[in-house]
């Protein structure tokens, strides 16, 4: 049954503009209008999602229908709105990491579910989206490498500086911080942000063990090229690793950076 939406029943974030809340509501009466309720649900994404849009900035609302409806319905796109048609069955789908669809996960975290008439299993689904199983976890961490490659980098980029090559070692290290942002968030459960969005997530969904300013400046100082900043990751990361094993009740990620060696020496300024 159609046609008994109303603004009511929308969850509209309270920064969002009366231009906003006017675009939102008339893309909700629209599509309760064309699908009834094969309409399941209404998700802000994207800058608005996050209070951090600008005047130049539109809306991306994901517009879930079930799989029958939005197999007739395509992305629209206009200067007010992005209207992002999302399958049920999509929506409830987990994609591994590496997949073509891992990237996309992360657009649902934090993600204000404007309207739900799923009883919350929309609500769920957008959380799970943005979440790491505790397997989920160690697959990023160990089985999709990003441990050892951030290791592998960072080493790189230490070796070169040892060396005397100022270029390649600043190379190294930048190369270093997306494997180092995958590490830490595993660690925590969750989908790595998009660099747009990684300053306002460390801030406002703080890390436990790696405060904004703390991780902020050592990524901006590896950005730099700066070997001593790698030195102060390395070390806790290795923490971190520690805590995590004893967590997940195994040794996989410190028999990972064990298993480097005397390689490890470098990382104290002592070997490599």
């Amino acid at each position: 049954m159609a046609g008994w939406l109303a603004v009511p029943y929308l969850d509209l974030p309270t920064w969002l503009t009366p231009a906003q809340r006017g675009t939102v509501v008339a893309l909700a009466e629209r599509n309760d209008a064309a699908h009834g309720d094969e309409l399941l649900g209404l998700v802000l994404s994207g800058s608005a999602a996050r209070d951090l849009a600008t005047g130049l900035s539109d809306l991306d609302v994901m517009v879930v229908l079930t799989d029958r409806a939005a197999a007739d319905r395509s992305t629209e796109k206009s200067q007010e709105v992005d209207e992002i048609v999302e399958a049920w069955s999509d929506l409830t789908t987990v994609a591994p990491f590496g997949t073509e669809y891992w990237w996309y996960r992360w657009s649902y975290a934090w993600a204000p579910v404007l309207l739900d008439r799923t009883g919350g299993a929309l609500a769920d689904a957008v959380r799970r989206q943005a979440t790491l199983s505790p397997d989920e976890a160690d697959a990023v961490l160990v089985d999709h490498d990003r441990l050892d490659g951030w290791l592998n980098f960072a080493y790189r980029a230490l070796k070169n500086d040892r060396d005397g090559r100022a270029v390649e070692a600043r190379l190294d290290a930048a190369e270093s911080v997306p494997w180092l942002l995958d590490v830490v968030f595993a660690m925590a459960g969750r989908v790595r942000p998009y660099n747009k969005y990684l300053p306002w997530e460390l801030r406002e969904h703080p890390l436990e063990g790696w405060a904004a300013d703390d991780l902020l400046g050592l990524v901006q100082r590896t950005l730099d090229g700066d070997a001593s900043a790698v030195r102060e990751t390395f070390a806790r990361v290795r923490t971190a690793c520690t805590a995590h094993d004893r967590r997940r009740g195994h040794t996989r990620t410190t028999d990972m950076v064990d298993g480097w060696g005397r390689e490890l020496a470098i990382f104290d300024g002592t070997g490599g």
